[in-house]
């Protein structure tokens, strides 16, 4: 039997090649761990590495075996304890995993688990895989000042990096083909002539063949003195800066903090906006977040009072709805942004309120957006608000809502609200 096992290592003696094998071998059960493993962390140490455990029985190596070759008679012993068809019982003990459960036993053999530390690159690679934010629309900024490096032919003149060995030697073989095509020619017809002379019995020590062959030789020396590469030869690679299309996008960020929200639903919710924050910073280079916070006044808070802030009050959700849009109209031009919005509540709001934020979010909001996904944080049935959002819903059908009861529901619906759409 033939094992062919890549062990090429990279600069920090690690294989890299068979690390993102593993890495693409096992992405399943590796992204059940990280899913595992955000239901577990605190909101503080999320974007750190993960151990995975991994079941020995699932770890296996490729192999190329050699085939029964010819013909073989194979004769197997017999025994006196089975006859055909008996139903032979496993070995007890040491075939599972390791539990250590049960007696010791004398009898089987068992692997431990295959234990593989994940990166913090790696762990956050698989916690918002296939994620991306709906609608997203690239567009052309007048006046932008993002540009894409192309490939612009060849120059003659360029930086010593740039040049291109293999067209410069071809520019070096054209000329020299070129230059010395007429002497070859030239050659060509004074050998013939020579050859002719002697053909009609013209002695070697003729003069007229003694100055053909002294020509030759001139040409030929001519020839030889083109050098073999010249300054003309020399290409250059060319690239041109051509400006391209860019995304722009803002993510508005509202929360809850009244009084009906305890301190287990604003951790739910922080907890829910952290996984947000992570996303859009990892996977968007430009995106701004504005992050807004509401009881019955709304304000515009930086990050850190977003997350830490303790201030709470009554429940008037139509506030931060104003709020928003007054920053989006301000800030931020909808031909030029694309507009996103995520909204946490536990649901509880003044009922004639809920009729106003329907009308804000139908009227003025959703036209703005591309997409606005509401999450309650709730065990509880659903009030007024939940209802005046799917009015909302049914209106704009880039409006998404999905309910949290507990920790366990943050990442699935994290994950259903920001799944990759299909083309």
């Amino acid at each position: 039997m033939s094992h062919f096992i890549d062990r090429r290592l990279n600069g920090k003696n690690k294989s890299a090649v068979n690390r993102q094998r593993f890495l693409k071998r096992y992405k399943t059960q590796l992204k059940r761990a990280v899913a595992d493993a955000v239901d577990k962390r605190s909101i503080t140490d999320m974007d750190s590495g993960e151990t995975v455990g991994i079941p020995s029985r699932d770890i296996s190596e490729p192999v190329f075996h050699h085939g029964k070759g010819g013909v073989r008679d194979m004769v197997h012993p017999g025994n006196k304890q089975f006859e055909s068809g008996d139903r032979i019982r496993r070995p007890e003990g040491g075939q599972g995993g390791g539990s250590g459960q049960g007696r010791a036993s004398k009898d089987g053999q068992g692997e431990d688990e295959f234990v593989f530390e994940l990166s913090r690159e790696e762990f956050m690679d698989l916690l918002f895989e296939d994620l991306e934010l709906p609608n997203l629309v690239r567009n052309q900024l007048i006046g932008t000042t993002e540009f894409k490096t192309v490939r612009a032919g060849y120059s003659t003149q360029g930086a010593p990096t740039n040049i291109d060995v293999v067209r410069s030697l071809k520019g070096a073989v054209a000329r020299r083909t070129a230059l010395g095509a007429p002497s070859r020619a030239r050659i060509r017809e004074l050998e013939e002539e020579v050859a002719r002379l002697l053909a009609d019995g013209v002695p070697e020590t003729d003069p007229h063949i003694g100055e053909r062959r002294a020509e030759i030789d001139r040409l030929k020396t001519r020839i030889a003195a083109l050098p073999f590469i010249d300054t003309f030869d020399l290409r250059y690679q060319s690239f041109v800066k051509l400006p391209e299309p860019t995304s722009k996008a803002v993510m508005l960020c509202i929360m809850d903090v009244s009084g009906s929200m305890d301190q287990e639903r604003k951790s739910l919710a922080k907890r829910f906006f952290i996984l947000l924050y992570l996303f859009l910073k990892r996977n968007y280079d430009r995106i701004e977040v504005v992050f807004i916070r509401h009881h019955t006044i709304a304000q515009e808070v930086d990050e850190e009072d977003f997350f830490y802030s303790r201030e709470t009050g009554g429940t008037v959700v139509s506030s931060a709805l104003n709020l928003a849009y007054d920053v989006v109209k301000e800030r931020y031009d909808p031909s030029v942004w694309n507009i996103y919005t995520a909204q946490a509540s536990d649901g509880d709001n003044w009922d004639s309120d809920s009729s106003l934020c329907r009308d804000l979010l139908i009227e003025k909001l959703m036209p703005l957006m591309r997409y606005y996904a509401y999450v309650e944080i709730t065990p509880r049935q659903h009030q007024s608000l939940w209802y005046a959002y799917e009015e909302v819903m049914a209106a704009h059908p880039h409006f998404a809502m999905q309910e949290i009861d507990g920790a366990e529901d943050i990442y699935p619906v994290f994950r259903e609200l920001f799944k990759r759409q299909t083309a």
